[in-house]
């Protein structure tokens, strides 16, 4: 039995409600406990900081489009390399790393759990083997349901018990861990090369409506007992006015109550949906008017999706946004149709400070955390590589805590975008405590991971834990905000299930981690109707066959299953 006793930590665990107390940590077994013999290994952290490990509940690591993004970006492979060594595998690539580098960085950082945003059921097997050949970080991942033609069949004929089945099903074949709705609708239209704008545009050749598919999944997903509410990409991502779009999206689930102690709506990467004006010449900073809505509802959490300037890979599943992004930027596009129900687009960018949208879209991911009061309902996440990669987090965390970091970025920016934002009067400054609900707490009570022993260090909780070179009492973030950066991009240790895998920046280990997926009972006659329909389909219109599509027990070497029942 391995024992571990982490001594002189100054701990942050919002989920316990520890605000910087000074404490000892005991370990057993890959498990927080209540003591240790005395021949534990001991870590004397000297009054550093101490968070459980970070949880990213929304980034892109594994999958068809990141590596459609690696094949159009050779250039981006050349960077960050970290030859092989004793224990690491070679590390390649900044906004698409390979596999290795995923779990490295994320390790380094003091990150021990992400989940994959994206999973198209029928490329789920290959993603699952990318899940598996990351080291280190425990995973999982959200399946996409947004377009499917079992779904919008189900919702046009008004019968829940069958769509009930198919989530189920889906959910089941991708080994997934919740539901992801992309641009509701607008996959289907994208493969006749049309989209869907308003949220009562009817997707053609089904008539029903992105309304219809958001209110639909949302009731399914509770009735489910699934551990995370849907997780809603909003319809017109990137459209100046697109702010009135996401406002009545959060409407379509006002009145939905969770069945578990979390939101029955996520809402993700909020920043390039909080657009305002007609076009991009008036375009203006909405953040206002969404965070408003956020301190009055407590149904809804959102993540910030931060810009990060510099090089960046988009890579969504709404393929009419890319699509649009390439002819907009005149930058190199990559498209993939799954089967007419999923659609993933890719376009690397870049973000300069000397354009005034990105600008302005930089201050807008700040001004969402900023000016929503309650810190647990805004996640920072840049969606990993969208608005810039993962390992620049260090960056936004700073950002969020010192308004002296935030008026020298702003120096750099274009003044053309000082009038449509919200940032330059903003004067919170978020702490220690704030920082670890946004990185850890947070991520994983939306996931509904808590009770997996993610994101705190009560008793019972796995023995993830980040020990910062940072002394709270002694280091003024708001002012030292270098020093505080360079602390949270290496960690002085990462503990990932009571074993140290990272030492000042350096990886020490390489474990496998576990994979989180849900399996769920649902009603025997809306199963059976479901599954003669979906046999009938493959039959006779899919291209491969049905045995082909799911993914086995094998593709999930070490699984966590979480067992619900559809009431």
């Amino acid at each position: 039995m391995s024992e571990m006793l982490i001594k002189n930590a100054t701990v942050y665990d919002p989920i316990n409600g520890v605000n910087g107390d000074l404490m000892d940590i005991a370990v057993k077994d890959g498990k927080i406990v209540d003591s240790v013999g005395n021949s534990a290994q001991t870590i004397d952290a000297g009054g550093r900081l101490v968070y459980p490990g970070g949880v990213d509940a929304h980034t892109h690591i594994a999958g068809s489009k990141v590596n459609v993004g690696r094949i159009m970006r050779p250039e981006d492979s050349r960077t960050g390399i970290k030859p092989r060594t004793a224990i690491t595998r070679p590390y390649t690539g900044y906004t698409v790393p390979n596999v290795y580098a995923m779990g490295y960085r994320y390790a380094e950082m003091g990150y021990t759990t992400a989940f994959e945003a994206a999973i198209p059921i029928m490329k789920a097997r290959h993603t699952h083997e990318e899940l598996e050949e990351i080291p280190i970080i425990d995973k999982g991942g959200l399946t996409l349901f947004g377009s499917n033609w079992m779904v919008m069949d189900a919702i046009r004929e008004d019968d829940q018990d069958r769509l009930a089945a198919y989530v189920a099903w889906g959910l089941l074949a991708s080994r997934g861990w919740g539901v992801k709705v992309v641009n509701p609708g607008g996959g289907e239209a994208w493969g006749f090369g049309k989209n869907v704008s308003g949220l009562d545009d009817p997707v053609p050749n089904f008539e029903v409506t992105p309304r219809q598919i958001i209110r639909n999944l949302a009731e399914v997903n509770e009735k489910m007992n699934l551990p995370h509410s849907i997780h809603l990409h909003c319809n017109n991502l990137g459209v100046p006015g697109n702010y009135e779009t996401t406002l009545a999206s959060f409407d379509i689930c006002k009145d939905i109550k969770s069945r578990r102690d979390r939101q029955s709506l996520h809402v993700t990467h909020v920043m390039f949906n909080s657009l305002g004006g007609n076009h991009w010449g008036d375009f203006v900073s909405k953040t206002d008017v969404i965070a408003d809505y956020l301190n009055k509802n407590d149904f809804l959490t959102i993540d910030m999706g931060q810009m990060i300037f510099g090089s960046a890979t988009t890579m969504t599943a709404d393929g009419p946004v890319q699509y649009r992004n390439s002819t907009t930027f005149k930058a190199r596009w990559g498209n993939g149709d799954v089967e007419l129900e999923d659609v993933s687009g890719v376009t690397p960018l870049y973000y300069s400070p000397q354009v005034y949208f990105y600008g302005v879209m930089w201050a807008m991911g700040l001004e969402l955390a900023l000016l929503t009061k309650d810190p647990w309902k805004v996640l920072l996440t840049t969606d990993h590589p969208n608005g810039g990669p993962y390992e620049n987090y260090p960056e936004a965390m700073t950002l969020l805590m010192s308004k002296k970091k935030r008026e020298e970025a702003i120096a750099k920016i274009t003044e053309k975008a000082y009038d449509r934002w919200h940032i330059t009067g903003i004067e919170r400054e978020l702490d220690w405590y704030d920082i670890a609900i946004k990185t850890r707490a947070a991520h994983a009570k939306v996931l509904g991971l808590v009770e997996q022993g993610k994101g705190h260090l009560g008793t019972g909780a796995d023995a993830d834990i980040a020990i910062y070179d940072i002394k709270p009492d002694e280091t003024d973030a708001t002012i030292e905000y270098d020093k505080v950066k360079a602390g949270f991009r290496r960690s002085a240790y990462t503990i990932k299930g009571g074993e140290v895998v990272a030492r000042d920046g350096t990886i020490t280990a390489t474990p496998k981690g576990r994979t989180f997926w849900v399996r769920t009972t649902v009603d025997n006659d809306g199963y059976g109707r479901m599954m003669d329909d979906l046999k009938f389909k493959f039959r006779n219109y899919y291209s491969v066959n049905m045995g082909n599509y799911m993914v086995q027990n094998e593709y999930v070497e070490h699984p966590v299953v979480l067992e619900t029942e559809y009431q």
